[in-house]
């Protein structure tokens, strides 16, 4: 097995088993009928680096185009990157093919965003949760598909006995249930979960992110978990990559990120989290971001974030910040001591001194 040096900015204090390096994925831009002519490019993905541990969950978030999911999906093989690499175990996924290919999408499987879209309706539940079965022959003689397809639908929570009902007669949380059995059926290192809860109620959303932490902690599987939502990201997650405009501009564990934020747009998503108890709140410092995300189509020179950002200057959009422990935490080993693209990276806590942070480890 080929053996890489690490990742820029990806510290992970296990094993790593996912590496994306230089991920890059642009869409042309044509103009044309007869003879079409590219006029450019929609930048969705633009040199992303991140690394995930053997039974680790690496969070994700940003705003809606950021380029969140079309990672995702080019960790699982659905898009082909325009360049860069995904290590798995130390070999290019991106430059496999055939069989190869299909021997390690076995092993990174993915959890969609909408329960109600991602099943088929003209499929029973057996059906759908085995069809992985269907795929790779060899992960289940065919006379003991039924038995796994009952033991998974128990392991997720549901009634074993309703393998030939269809997804319309379940709810919402139980068809993100199902979509998770089917993720499970060829017992994956790693699963792929583009906001597996955003279509949820609140309490079925608690449901759910429990369930997959404790398939977590029974199958040792590591998580690339992505999502809008700040909170549930900080309850399920040991290691955050903050997106935006198709790069990540900061990244630590979960108390560095949400506690000691350095990047200004990490601050300003932050300050944008509900407080639920109004005396916090009216003591946090809310920061507003002026304008609108840029096109990925026409991105800002320098750092992609100075058109909305109070700190930038000219240097901002002259020189692209690299990814890397700002210079004036550098030997501390402080709690601000993690990688941040930012020419002007401070610590600034985004919620109030006393508020408590919570980490996994806490209360679930």
């Amino acid at each position: 097995m080929a053996t890489t040096a690490p990742v820029p900015g990806t510290d992970t204090t296990t094993e790593p088993i996912l590496e994306v390096e230089g991920l890059v994925k642009h869409y042309p831009l044509t103009r044309g009928v007869l003879f079409r002519k590219q006029t450019g490019a929609v930048k969705a993905v633009d040199g992303v680096d991140l690394a995930l541990g053997r039974g680790e969950t690496l969070g994700i978030v940003g705003e809606s185009g950021c380029g969140k999911s079309t990672v995702a999906r080019m960790l699982v093989g659905l898009e082909r990157p325009t360049a860069g690499a995904i290590r798995y175990r130390g070999e290019d996924v991106t430059r496999l093919s055939g069989r190869a290919l299909k021997a390690v999408r076995r092993n990174i499987q993915m959890v969609f965003q909408d329960p109600y879209t991602s099943l088929n309706p003209r499929m029973t539940v057996g059906d759908i949760v085995g069809e992985p079965f269907d795929i790779h022959p060899e992960a289940a003689a065919k006379g003991d598909r039924r038995r796994r397809v009952q033991e998974l639908l128990e392991v997720v929570g549901l009634n074993p006995e309703h393998v030939n009902r269809y997804p319309h007669q379940f709810s919402g949380g139980q068809r993100q249930r199902i979509g998770i059995a089917r993720g499970l059926a060829l017992r994956p290192e790693v699963i792929v979960a583009d906001e597996p809860v955003s279509a949820l109620d609140v309490s079925v959303q608690a449901q759910v992110v429990n369930l997959l932490e404790r398939l977590q902690d029974e199958f040792g599987l590591a998580y690339v978990f992505i999502a809008h939502d700040l909170s549930v990201v900080r309850h399920i997650s040991d290691r955050v990559g903050v997106m935006y405009l198709g790069r990540v501009v900061e990244t630590g564990t979960d108390a560095q990120i949400y506690g000691h934020p350095t990047h200004p747009y990490t601050q300003a998503l932050l300050s944008a989290v509900p407080v639920p108890d109004p005396a916090a709140r009216d003591r946090r410092e809310r920061i507003i971001l002026t304008g609108d995300v840029p096109s990925p189509a026409d991105v800002p020179s320098g750092c992609r974030f100075r058109t909305r950002c109070w700190k930038a200057r000219q240097r901002c959009a002259d020189e692209v910040p690299r990814l890397a422990v700002p210079e004036a935490f550098r030997g501390g080993g402080g709690p601000a001591a993690h990688p941040s693209a930012c020419h002007f990276a401070e610590e600034r806590r985004a919620v109030p001194p006393d508020e408590p942070v919570p980490s996994r480890g806490g209360a679930r």
